[in-house]
């Protein structure tokens, strides 16, 4: 559980979404009030029970993606697609920095019709914000698979790796700024 003060509402909503590297979006979902769930995984390929390595590859068909589970009635489904778009670059196909792959496109896994309406709102309303065309692939979400242990709140346990210090920071820094209101208090 990622808001352990806070039980789901019967209205809690998972999103299934992949910008690039699962460990950016898992960390900063994590940090957000309301969620009270994030799960790192593989979904969207053909190859069944994939493994880390197999994912890197790129050939399983898979993204790395996170299955967000969230209150909506403590932090709007908005914020949670805003928090996406503004965390990644949905503009690059099948990259993101130096993670290069479809492994780590941009990607919404909806369960109904219901969010597909959502995440192509979300996908025209963040569309100013960027230059170039919102290449954010939306699918209906097929099996998601877990990711191995070691990959569950990676920043957390490995806060002083290269790519937390380097990729990751920047986003939380980024969160502070722009999401405060919903971020939750700093647990000691």
């Amino acid at each position: 559980m990622t808001d352990t003060n806070r039980q789901p509402s019967d209205r809690a909503a998972t999103y299934y979404l992949g910008g690039g590297c699962f460990w950016c979006l898992d960390a900063v979902y994590r940090k957000i009030r309301g969620v009270v769930d994030v799960v790192s995984g593989y979904q969207g390929g053909h190859t069944p029970d994939p493994h880390y390595r197999e994912i890197c590859g790129g050939h399983t068909g898979h993204a790395e993606v996170v299955a967000v589970t969230f209150d909506p009635e403590v932090v709007p489904s908005d914020v949670i697609l805003s928090i996406f778009f503004s965390m990644h670059d949905p503009t690059t196909l099948n990259r993101q920095g130096y993670d290069v792959g479809t492994q780590y496109r941009s990607v919404m896994f909806y369960t109904d019709e219901e969010q597909r309406r959502t995440f192509q709102a979300a996908i025209e309303r963040h569309q100013g914000d960027w230059a170039a065309p919102i290449v954010t692939e939306v699918s209906r979400a097929p099996r998601f698979y877990p990711a191995e242990d070691v990959h569950q709140d990676f920043y957390a346990k490995n806060p002083g790796e290269g790519y937390c210090q380097v990729i990751i920071n920047p986003k939380l820094s980024k969160a502070r700024q722009y999401y405060a209101p919903w971020l939750m208090a700093a647990q000691h």
